[in-house]
């Protein structure tokens, strides 16, 4: 009997449960079906509304700025690179140009078998790295 009982008085604590569970819905917060809000309240939601628009804008706007400031300095520096690379090929090829002359009328340039040489020393310095790191 005893048993029947303990059954029992756990129905009864679950039938109290979910009333606690009707009461917390009845607790909610926000709006309740049936209930008409205020031409007040309507007036200060659309105006807070409208003021987090005007706010985004201008958040959109500095964010747009700062992004266009960005693509300005990229851009220069670009162009600054560029210009660096022109000046640099310019030279080389002034360079190659003048060695090719010197060249054709027989005389090697002094700067051309410098660089012949230190390209071998470089091979040489390869070949000893490449030895030492197969053994």
């Amino acid at each position: 009997m005893q048993s029947m009982e303990n059954k029992h008085r756990e129905y009864g604590a679950k039938d109290k449960v979910s009333g606690d569970k009707e009461e917390r819905k009845e607790g909610r917060k926000g709006r309740k079906p049936g209930r008409k809000s205020s031409k007040i309240d309507m007036k200060a939601k659309l105006e807070r509304s409208r003021q987090s628009a005007r706010e985004c804008r201008a958040r959109k706007k500095i964010r747009y700025q700062y992004l266009d400031e960005l693509v300005a300095d990229r851009e220069k520096a670009a162009t600054k690179s560029s210009k660096i690379i022109q000046s640099t090929s310019n030279r080389i090829f002034s360079l190659y140009t003048q060695w090719a002359r010197a060249l054709d009328e027989g005389h090697i340039p002094e700067a051309a078998l410098k660089m012949v040489e230190e390209e071998k020393r470089k091979e040489r310095e390869r070949l000893v790295d490449w030895d030492t790191n197969r053994q």
